[in-house]
C-alpha cells in the first residue's frame, strides 16, 4: 500500500453504495493500452489508503458492487410490498379515506339528522334548511318570507332544540 491517490481518475457511473461498504474502486486510463485499477479505502487509523490492484480483482469487486446493489433493490421492494396495508396506502393518497367504520357511522348520523329535520314543522324546517344548508342570514330569510328577523331567529332556535331532543 502506497497511500497515494491518482489524480486523473476515469469517470464511473454513480452507484448506490451500502453504508457498510468500506471501499471504492476506480480506474485510470481505461481507454489506454494498459489501464490501471485501484482500490481505495479508509483504514483503522482513519487514513485514506489507495492501492493498485489487478484487473481480475477489480472485476470481482465491480461484480460484488453490482450484486450488492441488486440485493439492496430487492430488500427495498420487499419492505415496500410488505408495508402495503390499507392504512399505508391511504397515507400516500392525496386525500386519505376515512376508515369504513367511521364512514358508516357518519352516514347513520346523517340519516338520523335528515329524519329529525323531516319531523319538524314546515316553517321551522324551511328556515333551518335555508340558514344552515342554504347559508342565508336571518335578515335574508326574513326578507324572503316578508317578516322581521326575530321570528326567523326564534323559529331556528326552536328547531335546533327539537333536533337535539330527537337525536339524544
Amino acid at each position: 500500500m502506497d497511500g497515494s491517490h491518482p489524480n486523473n481518475i476515469d469517470p464511473r457511473p454513480k452507484r448506490r453504495r451500502d453504508k457498510y461498504n468500506p471501499y471504492e474502486i476506480f480506474t485510470v486510463g481505461k481507454d489506454a493500452l494498459s489501464p490501471c485499477y485501484y482500490l481505495s479505502f479508509v483504514d483503522a487509523t482513519h487514513t485514506k489508503q489507495c492501492m493498485e490492484i489487478s484487473k481480475a480483482l477489480f472485476e470481482a469487486f465491480d461484480r460484488f458492487e453490482l450484486e450488492d446493489i441488486s440485493y439492496m433493490h430487492k430488500v427495498d421492494r420487499h419492505y415496500e410490498q410488505s408495508e402495503q396495508t390499507e392504512e399505508s396506502i391511504n397515507r400516500r393518497t392525496a386525500m386519505p379515506q376515512a376508515p369504513v367504520e367511521e364512514t358508516v357511522a357518519q352516514q347513520i348520523e346523517v340519516e338520523a339528522l335528515y329524519q329529525a329535520i323531516a319531523q319538524l314543522p314546515e316553517t321551522q324546517r324551511r328556515r333551518l334548511v335555508l340558514y344552515y344548508f342554504g347559508e342565508l342570514t336571518y335578515s335574508q330569510i326574513a326578507e324572503l318570507e316578508g317578516c322581521t328577523i326575530m321570528p326567523v331567529k326564534r323559529s331556528i332556535d326552536k328547531a335546533i332544540e327539537k333536533l337535539k331532543k330527537f337525536l339524544s
